[in-house]
């Protein structure tokens, strides 16, 4: 029988995604991405914010025709959306057979089973249960970098997300069994690997006592096969030290880190339930900085949230014009059911949140396309991603690049290059957000 299997969201989910598909693999099951193939589809959905659940309720529904029409035998619904909505899933879909919760996805196998016998039911797992199951992951990027997820759950709780409530609590995953998966994605010729989770830099605090992402890394570091590792998903209050020297001090790191700070007003990060102030985030940037001064440092903002004023806005305007942070990316506020923030007063309009998230990002560009100019003349390494069809145009990323959210190198050449390969190239010129090089 064939399955189809979309997954949304977040680079997380589609851990669980491949995980899922490496279960179904071992019975036997044949993958499709052909909708009219498919016996059985799997939807493994987002809810973070609002456009995340509208996304996944319309790929439910879309689906849901093939069902009517006699196509498909079963659908399968998993992950937060899931999670968070299953009993609705069930009752106003009535093509959906199965919902899995969010840890109990290592039961995809029974989902089938019961689907394919009729059943309609939501599994779950117990919403702080860390699934480990021994299966081999069938990765879906390409084969040439892949995620590692080190743990499951957040603690921080901030007023405006709806995480932990489908995640669960916070708990790293047994730094042996990361070390066995990450050997055996290098292996498979994995050459770029990317830790992440709710929050990376707490890693291994339930489990050691502390925080060990640093010890981590270095066990990664030993592994054969990666040239780089990645890190995204660092709350700044909870940088070390010790995180910052492992950095410095093992080539195969990155030096590029993903922040994610929200905002810069000091009112804003209180109401929002962060940990940080305003002076404790320019502290621990340019400490980074200072350290290690060629790191690439990407962040994330919302605009509008609740009892924003247009001072405060402007406040988060100068802090990103004097942080200059090489990657940024801006959501518009998002009120979630069940979260703190939705029921606060002083709810911003939809207009304004959009037109603040506009100006933000004008503002970004130009700081972005400045910095990009500046790389003119530098060489740099560089993976390669893929080639522009019917051009000798190759596709690559340098370490300031995360796949699917920040730039891209294009390199003419005559030479045959390979998705995965590594490649030294000289940056010529930049367009936008991306660059052009010549190989060295």
């Amino acid at each position: 029988m064939k399955i189809l299997f979309i997954s949304l969201g977040c680079d997380k989910n589609l851990v669980d995604t491949e995980f899922m598909l490496g279960l179904l693999a071992s019975r036997g099951y044949e993958m499709t991405d052909d909708e009219a193939e498919a016996d059985i589809i799997v939807i493994n959905t987002c809810c973070f914010i609002h456009d995340a659940k509208e996304e996944s309720i319309r790929n439910i529904l879309d689906m849901a025709e093939y069902k009517k029409q006699g196509k498909v035998k079963a659908i399968i619904v998993t992950g937060c959306l899931a999670e968070r909505y299953r009993q609705e899933i069930l009752d106003e879909i009535p093509e959906v057979d199965e919902v899995l919760g969010t840890t109990a996805y290592d039961r995809i196998l029974d989902a089938v089973d019961r689907a394919l016998d009729g059943q309609h039911s939501v599994i779950l797992s117990d919403i702080n249960a860390l699934p480990l199951p021994e299966t081999k992951r069938l990765v879906t990027t390409g084969g040439h970098f892949a995620y590692l997820k080190i743990a499951e759950g957040c603690d921080k709780h901030c007023t405006y997300c709806i995480i932990p409530k489908i995640r669960g609590n916070f708990r790293s995953v047994p730094m042996e069994r990361l070390i066995k998966e990450a050997k055996a994605l290098a292996e498979q010729g994995v050459r770029e690997l990317i830790l992440v989770a709710q929050e990376t830099t707490l890693y291994g605090m339930d489990l050691y006592g502390e925080k060990s992402l640093h010890k981590l890394l270095r066990e990664l570091c030993r592994i054969s096969g990666f040239n780089w590792i990645r890190i995204l998903y660092c709350y700044p209050e909870e940088i070390t030290d010790d995180l910052i020297r492992v950095m410095k001090e093992e080539p195969k790191i990155c030096h590029y880190l993903d922040l994610p700070i929200q905002h810069a007003n000091d009112q804003i990060l209180k109401r929002m339930g962060r940990r940080t102030s305003k002076q404790e985030l320019v502290d621990i940037i340019e400490k980074l900085r200072r350290e290690i001064p060629d790191i690439c440092l990407r962040t994330t903002l919302i605009t509008g949230f609740p009892g924003e004023t247009d001072e405060q806005h402007e406040e988060l305007m100068e802090f990103v014009d004097e942080m200059e942070f090489d990657r940024l990316g801006v959501f518009t506020y998002s009120p979630e059911e069940g979260t703190p923030a939705a029921g606060m007063p002083d709810q911003i309009d939809e207009q304004v949140k959009e037109e603040r998230q506009a100006r933000l990002m004008e503002l970004q560009q130009e700081i972005a396309f400045e910095n990009a100019g500046e790389m003119t003349g530098r060489e740099v390494l560089v993976m390669i991603e893929g080639k522009v069809a019917d051009e000798n145009v190759y596709v690559g990323r340098t370490y300031r690049d995360a796949p699917n959210v920040d730039g891209l190198i294009f390199i003419n050449t005559d030479e045959e290059l390979l998705s995965g390969d590594f490649a030294k190239v000289k940056v010529t010129g930049a367009v936008d957000y991306d660059l052009i090089g010549e190989l060295i």
